[in-house]
């Protein structure tokens, strides 16, 4: 099968289902895009123009399918209250809760996405770069933190895993949950009146490499669950995102009824496959650093070649790094993952991969 379709057509048609003419690709960029930029992380992170700049001239050197724009993992925290700090060279990180305790969850004000710390420039990129390019390439707008994680860093993450384990505050906890919910929610929503074709959350904290299957099942996933519901609703397609090994719970991940999950390369690659198989579409796994960042570019090959031998056959499958790229990352290295997918990631119609030329 030859390359027919636009970034848009092909994405879509592995979102429903179906066999595209090649394997979409994502790159989960937005670091590489500051350091390429030239300016101060800090100022790159809050400039919604620099940050749409900066994806769309990526886009025009890769020609990668899908464009994944956020600036880390805590502006969602930010517009919640929490103290952040942002580096030189790497993204924000949220230090500071919003809160002291439990009992101080009625001061917590409820964010505005068009108003709030940096959530308005990051809707000001998304805007940006839907509008000029997001009629060829499959906008994805992130919508920062999920409940669970969000939860976490607004009562600080060792008190929030303390009191779970614990177990004495779980209506104070439901009620933080819920709070987190629809700040979640509502910047979901957000992001997709911008021109966005998906949003994406990420719950890290609550994956196997920091907590058990039980607590992830008893408090993360029936919010994430209610999340793709009423997002469902409005006809907005989610993307689940959770770093580290997530072999144990992909089958959960899935049951929440998410259109996309964004797994890592510490993944079982082929029981995260028969997990997620005919309910959600795989979006990853290569390793970021070790393989990406690090590596050479015969590496690359090597790793793209394997992913796509196990996850691309029957469909289901949207190739890229399984978690953020590191500013430093090659260029080279991103041209051998687009290439390698390009001839190596082409499908017959019956799903099966094509002989590489």
């Amino acid at each position: 099968m030859t390359q027919t379709m636009t970034s848009i057509e092909r994405v879509e048609t592995v979102l429903r289902g179906g066999i595209p003419d090649r394997v979409p690709i994502d790159l989960h960029n937005f670091m590489m895009t500051a350091q390429a930029s030239g300016a101060l992380f800090p100022e790159f992170f809050l400039d919604g123009e620099a940050m749409a700049e900066g994806q769309i001239k990526a886009w025009r050197e890769f020609g990668h399918d899908v464009l994944l724009l956020e600036n880390g993992t805590a502006a969602l925290a930010q517009a919640c209250g929490c103290g952040v700090e942002y580096f030189d060279e790497s993204a924000p990180v949220s230090f500071t809760p919003a809160i002291k305790g439990l009992d101080d969850l009625d001061s917590l004000r409820m964010p505005d996405p068009t108003k709030d710390g940096s959530l308005p420039e990051l809707l000001k990129a998304t805007r940006i770069v839907a509008s000029e390019i997001g009629d060829k390439a499959y906008v994805m707008g992130r919508a920062d933190q999920g409940p669970f994680s969000l939860a976490a860093m607004i009562l600080g993450m060792d008190v929030f895993l303390y009191e779970l384990g614990v177990g004495k505050r779980l209506d104070a906890i439901g009620r933080l949950l819920e709070f987190s919910l629809e700040a979640s929610y509502r910047y979901c929503v957000a992001q997709m009146d911008q021109g966005a074709r998906m949003t994406s959350i990420g719950e890290s904290l609550a994956g196997p490499d920091v907590c058990s299957p039980k607590i992830y099942k008893a408090y993360e996933w029936p919010y994430a669950q209610r999340l793709v519901a009423r997002l469902k609703e409005k006809g907005i397609p989610l993307s689940y995102h959770i770093c580290g090994n997530a072999t144990r719970i992909a089958g959960e991940m899935a049951d929440t009824g998410a259109a996309v999950l964004e797994l890592d390369y510490k993944c079982d690659l082929p029981k995260i496959k028969e997990a997620t198989r005919g309910k959600s579409t795989i979006l990853g796994v290569i390793d970021p650093s070790g393989v990406l960042a690090l590596g050479a570019p015969e590496l690359v090959v090597d790793k793209v070649r394997e992913e796509l031998d196990i996850l691309a056959p029957g469909g289901g499958l949207i190739l890229g790094p399984g978690c953020a790229l590191p500013p430093t990352t090659p260029p080279a290295n991103v041209h051998a993952l687009i290439e390698t997918a390009h001839r190596y990631g082409r499908y017959r119609a019956d799903g099966s991969l094509e002989a590489a030329d």
